[in-house]
Order: structure tokens, then C-alpha cells, then sequence
């Protein structure tokens, strides 16, 4: 058995202290549990997994793909596992532990400047385009997560483990968007179970595109490319709740300081997204949304900066 046995399961946490009264319970997945620390394990085995099924992925193959950091962690991770080589496309916009952690599994970092580290639609153009040209190369498969639906799959037992650890008790789920696999691959197993669970998705309001508004610059890492990624499902979604990065940030670190959970930006973000749902539907209701990974992936990005 391998360590990609142990990604998944992870465990179901209810909020108390950050959760405001006659608001409803707000439970959260602690996605930092899995071996990278992030939800994107889940995602990383179910595409390289389906390469391999149908022979786009090769034995000695090398993998390749654009990242800001959780993602090239996990594919870095499997190929670790696997013993591909794995190159990957990222920027100085994104935290530099989350480039350590990818380069200790053995990937190959090429870095794109960003204005100011600051997050853009033209900076994830120009890391597309540098994977696109890589990906181009003999023996070398582009997972190209933006375009992949495989990754979908990844996250169906995440919807499982959240029907079953919620006793079918789910009135709606909250998930921020980047690549939107794990808001459609959570959000189409728990409306099998139960059509009437609200899907909510949430974006940073600085670049509010899904919610009608231009591109912009904004710190929250691993969502917000600046436009309308091509696995969007707006069928499947309810409702879009834009975070600011100094809401996605506070409430972060509120996370850690009173409920003890240390996650990223984009999961204070989830959470400020779920209680302003939770508010809305009230006691009774139960909503669930994602603590996506780990706050060790952000000590560099000020974001937990100690104060003097």
C-alpha cells in the first residue's frame, strides 16, 4: 500500500466560535489532512490515474502543468509515487512554501514574475501558455487542469464522505472557484442525494467575474483566474458570493485562533461565504463548505505574519 491510500476520509469539524448566533451550523472539511496537505491530492490521483488508463500518460513520461502551488504539490506527490519526472509552471504571485513543497517531491519549477505578487488574469495566461509550449515536447503529457474534466471525479467521494459524516443532513454546500472540479464533483453527488441542497459558490470580490464583474487583482491563492474557467457549471449553482481577500484573510486567521484549524486564504474565504449563507437560511440548517489545506502551505505569505 502506498501513501495515495491515505488521501480522502478526511474529518468533518463543526464551527462554534466564529459562527455567529441564529446562524445555521457550519461544519468544514479539513482537507489539510491529506498527504500534501491539501484537497488537490484528490485531484492529482484521479488525473494521472485516468492518463494512465487510456495511454496519455506513458511509463518514463513526463508530466506537466501550471500551478499555484497546491495542485503542483499534489502531481507532484503521485509522480513521486509513480516515478514520473513532473515540470511545473508557477510565479512568485503564489507563496514561496507552497514552491518548497513542490520542489521537494522532485519537480522542476519554472517561475513567472507577476506584477507586484499580485494574482492576474494575464499572469495564469502566461503560465498557461508557458505549460501549453512544455507540453508540446515528446513524451510529455499536459494535465492541464483548467480543461480536464477527470479531475471531476476526484472529488465524488468527497461528496460521499460529507452525505455520509452529515447523516444526509446537507441544506448547502459552499466551495470557492478555481478550476470549479471540486464544486461540481462535490456538488453533483450531493444533489443525486438530495436535489434540493443549495450549491453556492464563492470568488474573490476583487475579481468577481462569475458574479458580473470585471478582473482584478486579488491574494487569494488557488481561485479567481480573472474569467470564466471552462468546467463553470452555472446550472448547478445556486447562488455566487463574492469574499474580499481582507475578509478571506481575517477570517483565516480567526480559524486559527479560535477554533484551532490553520488553513489558507481561500479557505477563510469559504468560511465568510458560509456564514453569510448560514445567517441567511438560520438555526436549523446545516451548511458545509471546505477547509481546502493546510495553513503551513502560507507562513511566508503574510498572511500569518507575526505582529510586533
Amino acid at each position: 500500500m502506498s501513501v495515495l491510500a491515505a488521501i480522502g476520509n478526511t474529518s468533518l469539524v463543526e464551527l462554534s466560535r466564529v459562527v455567529p448566533p441564529g446562524c445555521a451550523r457550519v461544519l468544514v472539511k479539513v482537507e489539510g489532512e491529506n498527504p500534501t496537505g491539501s484537497m488537490k491530492d484528490r485531484m492529482a490521483r484521479a488525473m494521472i490515474g485516468a492518463a494512465e488508463s487510456d495511454g496519455r500518460l506513458r511509463p518514463g513520461g513526463t508530466i506537466v502543468e501550471y500551478t499555484g502551488g497546491s495542485t503542483g504539490a499534489s502531481l507532484a506527490l503521485v509522480a513521486a509515487v509513480k516515478g514520473y519526472r513532473l515540470r511545473i509552471v508557477t510565479s512568485d504571485a503564489f507563496s514561496e512554501d507552497k514552491l518548497i513543497q513542490m520542489a521537494a517531491f522532485g519537480a522542476e519549477l519554472t517561475v513567472i514574475p507577476s506584477p507586484g505578487r499580485l494574482i492576474t488574469k494575464e499572469l495564469i495566461q502566461a503560465m498557461i501558455d508557458t505549460a501549453r509550449t512544455i507540453g508540446r515536447e515528446p513524451g510529455t503529457y499536459w494535465t492541464d487542469q483548467l480543461n480536464n474534466t477527470d479531475s471531476i471525479a476526484g472529488y465524488h467521494p468527497m461528496g460521499e464522505e460529507i452525505w455520509s459524516q452529515t447523516g444526509g443532513r446537507v441544506d448547502a454546500f459552499v466551495q470557492s472557484i478555481g478550476t470549479a472540479a471540486s464544486l461540481r464533483g462535490v456538488g453533483t453527488v450531493l444533489r443525486r442525494h438530495r436535489p434540493q441542497v443549495k450549491i453556492i459558490a464563492s470568488e474573490p470580490a476583487e475579481s468577481a467575474v462569475l458574479s458580473g464583474g470585471r478582473p482584478g487583482a486579488h491574494r487569494i491563492e488557488g481561485i479567481g483566474i480573472g474569467y470564466t474557467p471552462p468546467m463553470w457549471d452555472p446550472d448547478l449553482v445556486d447562488e455566487v458570493v463574492p469574499v474580499s481577500t481582507v475578509d478571506a484573510e481575517a477570517m483565516a486567521r480567526r480559524l486559527a485562533r479560535e477554533e484551532g484549524l490553520f488553513a489558507g486564504t481561500s479557505s477563510g474565504g469559504n468560511v465568510a461565504a458560509a456564514i453569510r449563507i448560514g445567517q441567511r437560511l438560520g438555526p436549523d440548517a446545516t451548511v458545509v463548505t471546505l477547509l481546502v489545506d493546510s495553513g503551513l502551505k502560507y507562513l511566508s505569505s503574510g498572511v500569518y505574519a507575526r505582529s510586533t
